[in-house]
């Protein structure tokens, strides 16, 4: 486990050290990357359980012709990257590569509790790199990413919530030591996005319609998805909407240079939007507990939605976002009719 750490790690800083060969020029779109910070808790809604927190750090590259212009991907990885599905297709105009760094918690709802509640979501951590492959078109967006991370107490989430918590002031989570076993996690993950519809009226105001379908397979996750996201407001951004901590969601960066984060006209934007993903559950081992040992479980939900509401705005080059989420029961047994969380995500290009 320590080796699969220090891993993640080294990834991490080498990523950092390569950034700077693309950030030299920023005068235009095609040379820009783009940071998004993701930070999702149910403390912005008055509670404390769930899916309690998750954070994020991604990076998408400067558009690529090809994504050996990277230079960031080892040679010996070129032809299986060539021949990787729905990400090569010839009509795509730009194709980027994303790296991701976050974690993801999730505890039963009484924290107080030191003892195992049988009937209750067991305490779980997932930290993880993610390494994404976007092929994108003015109306379409495929992505394609590969997760590998930890899920138990080398995630280090128990450490995370308790500083958190100590610093804030809240009840301190006490059932730690019942939460699933170590266990390395591997993810494959696809999903397209696809924009319906898009009109401008007078003024600069317009909205627009937005699809996504996919999937995950994998040992922590394994799931299909589908859902829309509608915009509607002033200067509206050509990406592909405001996406919630979700593997292969990237969405932030700009397309062409008619985005307000790059035109020399519209150098402001502000709009509101709403959306649902509703997912087909098969396997979530934060639920369903570990793979390869025995573990806490419960019975899980087949199917979850999450209903999305939330205003973005642009200045300069940077995009914020508010979402306000409403996800459905997951569990059996699960006291509330549905969980409420709020995301928060910055984005920058620089």
């Amino acid at each position: 486990m320590n080796t699969l750490r220090a891993c993640v790690v080294i990834a991490a800083f080498f990523f950092f050290l390569s950034s700077p060969a693309f950030g030299m020029e920023t005068s235009t779109q095609e040379k820009s990357w783009t940071f998004s910070f993701y930070f999702e808790n149910d403390l912005f809604t008055g509670s404390d359980q769930n899916y309690t927190n998750g954070v994020k750090l991604s990076w998408m590259s400067p558009d690529l012709r090809t994504y050996e212009e990277s230079g960031s991907l080892p040679e010996f990885t070129l032809p299986a990257v060539r021949f990787l599905p729905f990400v090569n297709e010839p009509e795509s105009i730009q194709r980027n590569i994303s790296l991701a760094i976050g974690q993801s918690m999730y505890t039963p709802e009484e924290i107080s509790r030191s003892d195992l509640i049988i009937d209750d979501r067991p305490y779980a951590g997932w930290t993880y790199l993610a390494i994404g492959f976007h092929s994108r078109s003015v109306s379409k967006q495929d992505s394609l990413e590969f997760q590998m991370g930890l899920v138990g107490p080398e995630s280090f989430a128990e450490q995370a919530q308790t500083i958190v918590h100590e610093i804030g002031g809240y009840q301190k989570p006490n059932g730690w030591d019942n939460q699933l076993k170590n266990e390395p996690g591997l993810e494959v993950i696809y999903e397209r996005k696809v924009r319906l519809w898009r009109h401008e009226y007078s003024g600069g105001f317009g909205s627009d319609l937005i699809a996504h379908l996919g999937g995950a397979l994998g040992n922590v996750y394994t799931y299909g998805n589908v859902g829309m996201v509608g915009r509607i407001g002033w200067n509206i951004p050509l990406d592909f909407g405001t996406a919630l901590i979700r593997p292969a969601g990237d969405t932030n960066a700009p397309l062409g240079g008619s985005d307000p984060r790059f035109s020399s006209i519209r150098k402001l934007s502000l709009h509101l939007f709403a959306g649902v993903d509703v997912k087909g559950v098969l396997r979530d081992i934060f639920l369903d507990g570990n793979t390869f040992t025995d573990s806490h479980s419960v019975d899980k939900k087949n199917l979850v939605a999450d209903f999305v509401t939330g205003i973005s705005f642009i200045l300069w080059k940077m995009k914020f976002s508010l979402s306000h989420v409403l996800r459905t029961k997951e569990f059996c047994g699960q006291k509330q009719n549905h969980q409420r969380f709020g995301s928060v995500n910055l984005s920058f290009s620089y």
